[in-house]
């Protein structure tokens, strides 16, 4: 089969599921990661042909992705950082506003220093930041085995330190860190019915939902973990939901911390929480 041809015939059909520029990066992305050609080779060589012995293959993909299956659990890849990560569906997939909260997080982080990442998942916040520095010392907790699994198998070399624990008790750590990150579950219940099938019906609901009752669960552990774990002065950025930046705002400010504020998205939204720790003699307000 001509590549030009499934090119053509996929992102027609993918229509049905998503916008067509969505369609047509979920095709050309599919051949990229799958057939290892450029996203421009069907039209730079419309007779080029796809490998007989990859022409099943990829029409197996084209089938699931036509289900509303996220591309990147098709292919076993996503990327994120200028790197490609395994995923699997016992993990979130990486998405660009996560890499903004990683880029803030480097930023802040001094050479050499400790971070700690809560609600680890496929492991790219921490692997980023140790590629990205490779003295620093990175810990990464998740509750998920099979989370834990897909993080550690990551990369060769030097690696973060990954633990299974629950971020809502007292972490088994020792010592303080300089900096840390988060991206925890924090999508309510209610808002399922606006979402798509290929989130909803794909993604591990554990690292996505929290109740309606209890919308900051996780960011009450991650202050209290804050208040264990970073050093006076120590930063952390966490992800959030944007219908909370307020009423988070509020929570960590009256638990004493500092320069609490929160950064927009590159759409705008209130996404990312950022917080210091006081330096001594600062008490905190319980």
């Amino acid at each position: 089969m001509l590549l030009s041809r499934f090119v053509r015939d996929l992102e027609v059909e993918l229509q049905t599921l998503y916008p067509e520029r969505e369609a047509r990066e979920i095709t050309l992305r599919l051949c990229e990661d799958f057939l290892g050609v450029s996203r421009f080779a069907h039209i730079l060589d419309p007779q080029q042909t796809i490998p007989a012995d990859r022409l099943a293959g990829l029409e197996d993909c084209a089938a699931r992705l036509l289900k509303a299956e996220p591309l990147q659990y098709v292919t076993g890849c996503a990327h994120f950082y200028g790197r490609r990560f395994k995923v699997s569906p016992a993990v979130l997939i990486p998405r660009p506003e996560t890499e903004e909260l990683v880029r803030l997080g480097l930023e802040a982080l001094p050479a050499g220093g400790r971070v700690l990442d809560l609600c680890t998942g496929s492991g790219c916040i921490a692997w980023t930041v140790k590629l990205e520095c490779p003295h620093s010392e990175v810990v990464a907790v998740d509750i998920s085995s099979e989370a834990l699994e897909t993080a550690e198998g990551q990369f060769e070399g030097p690696a973060p330190r990954f633990i299974k624990a629950d971020v809502r008790e007292p972490l088994p750590l020792e010592g303080e860190f300089d900096l840390l990150l988060s991206n925890p579950p924090y999508v309510l219940e209610s808002e399922k019915a606006s979402m798509r099938p290929n989130v909803l019906e794909y993604e591990p609901g554990l690292a996505l939902f929290v109740p309606d009752s209890d919308p900051l669960l996780f960011y009450r552990a991650l202050a209290d973990r804050s208040i264990e774990l970073l050093r006076p002065s120590g930063e952390a950025f966490m992800e959030i939901n944007e219908n909370f930046a307020l009423p988070l705002v509020e929570l960590f400010e009256s638990r004493g911390f500092i320069e609490v504020g929160i950064v927009r998205d590159f759409a705008g939204k209130q996404r990312i929480l950022h917080i210091r720790k006081p330096a001594p003699g600062t008490a905190y307000t319980e």
